[in-house]
């Protein structure tokens, strides 16, 4: 370890990591090039990929950028962030591509079968993953928080009963869970209304239970933190009651205040059947979900809202089928990323994924799918979750397996009917990095959602008909 002193800055730098080709990767020089921002050089090869990571403590390294080697010596913008510590460590490694799962854990709530939705990397390192136990109507929402190392730290399941909220009914979904400072919000459903229940970051415990009804058969998918209140998205009038995932009714907005109680809200049924996914950018939301066509066939959805709701833009996606929207996330420059599936001008289902800039404006579309090389026409690829990678591109993750009883293939000790995670990682302008599939030792795999955490790694949940959590080291 080398230590760099920059303008008062104290920059200890850790160099380490063998390039693939073999020899000492080795940090040569630093320059501040402005307020925050440090250029980096380092020794390389050309054409190997690098990811730079920084930390304040040692502890976590997150990565920072991700660039490919330029030759004998790379130079790469970083930031510095302020904070109250005086030292700032980076190192370099080349990543392994694609990565060797770090570990794996499945736990399952009170119902025979337990599905999770969404999954956060929490500020503490830990990883919390939300869904349901038990079959829809009679299910009850179930939050499982693990440690850094995968250990469980708690798990706790909500309904109308354990919460204390009105009515008999037990249709409860557990959609997605957001982090303030001081709790977790789940979004979702108790007793066929929206709600968002303040749960003890420590214990898991609900201190607080809102549910509003908001028209028919109602729950909220999402919500974000502005400065002065939450905002929730999903739908009203649900058509589809037995679906936890596209219920086919009308997408609708939602104002709360800090404690959860509703301020405000407004419908969205004229551009969405269903509000999925909400993020903030700047002043404006930016909400993404499903819409029918003027042929009837599903297409992304996206908007672009002013804080107070109204619509500054509106953009649709897809071909002359349907084209499913269920993941979005925003690159630090206001990039947006969308995926889910589609079978236009596919086969049958492929995963499909964009890169969008802040005003909509398509920068490049993938659709990709069938990695295990079988009969395409038998094989679905359906993806649930995307994030923004520091590097400018994205990673995604989904399930590819058949569902046809009448077709089986295997190709060496590989099964058509076996279902495995899948996992892409499309770079800055849309290029392939890698994909692979995870599987199960035995039963079925499915990837739900995904999240970066904190020492430069990926969660993801894993549907084996439990809460199944499968780290990665590197993305």
């Amino acid at each position: 370890m080398s230590r760099i002193f920059l303008q008062g800055l104290l920059v200890f730098t850790v160099c380490l990591v063998l390039s693939s080709a073999g020899r000492t990767t080795e940090i040569t020089e630093f320059r501040v090039v402005s307020p925050g921002e440090v250029e980096i050089t380092f020794t390389s090869d050309a054409g190997v990929l690098y990811d730079v990571l920084g930390s304040e403590d040692l502890r976590n390294f997150s990565v920072l950028t991700r660039v490919s080697g330029s030759g004998e010596r790379t130079q790469v913008i970083v930031q510095a962030p302020a904070g109250q510590a005086e030292r700032r460590f980076f190192r370099i490694r080349t990543p392994q591509l694609p990565p060797t799962p770090e570990w794996f854990h499945s736990y399952g709530g009170s119902g025979e079968e337990s599905h999770g939705h969404y999954i956060l990397a929490c500020e503490d390192g830990g990883v919390l993953q939300v869904g349901e136990t038990g079959f829809l109507p009679n299910t009850r929402i179930l939050a499982i928080k693990l440690d850094q190392e995968g250990r469980l730290e708690w798990r706790q399941e909500y309904s109308n009963r354990s919460t204390g909220a009105s009515g008999h009914g037990t249709y409860n979904l557990g959609n997605s869970v957001l982090e303030v400072d001081e709790a977790y919000w789940i979004a979702g459903a108790i007793n066929r209304n929206s709600a968002a229940i303040k749960v003890n970051k420590g214990t898991g415990e609900a201190e607080l239970v809102k549910t509003h009804s908001n028209g028919g058969y109602d729950a909220y998918e999402h919500m974000v933190e502005t400065d002065v209140r939450l905002v929730a998205v999903g739908y009203t009038n649900a058509e589809d009651r037995e679906n936890t995932f596209f219920a086919e009714g009308r997408g609708y907005l939602a104002f709360l205040d800090p404690e959860g109680n509703k301020t405000g809200g407004r419908s969205l049924r004229d551009d969405l059947a269903q509000a999925y996914r909400i993020a903030k950018h700047e002043q404006a939301l930016i909400v993404s979900g499903l819409v029918w066509n003027e042929d009837d066939n599903l297409d992304f959805g996206l908007l672009k809202l002013n804080a107070d709701g109204s619509r500054v833009w509106g953009r649709l996606f897809g071909g002359a089928r349907d084209d499913h929207c269920f993941g979005m996330d925003l690159g630090a420059d206001g990039s947006i990323f969308l995926t889910g599936h589609t079978l236009s001008g596919t086969i049958n289902w492929q995963t499909y994924t964009m890169k969008l800039d802040h005003d909509g404006i398509l920068q490049w579309e993938r659709k990709r799918g069938n990695p295990r090389g079988f009969d395409p026409r038998y094989i679905h690829d359906e993806a649930w979750g995307v994030r923004a990678t520091p590097d400018g591109g994205c990673i995604l993750t989904a399930g590819t397996g058949d569902e046809y009883g009448s077709y089986s293939e295997t190709i060496g000790s590989d099964v058509s009917d076996q279902w495995e995670v899948y996992v892409i990682k499309y770079g800055p302008e849309g290029g392939l990095e890698w994909e692979a599939t995870y599987e199960a030792e035995e039963g079925d795999w499915a990837g739900e959602d995904l999240a970066l955490t904190r020492d430069g790694g990926v969660i993801i949940a894993v549907d084996n008909s439990q809460f199944g959590f499968l780290k990665l080291p590197s993305f």
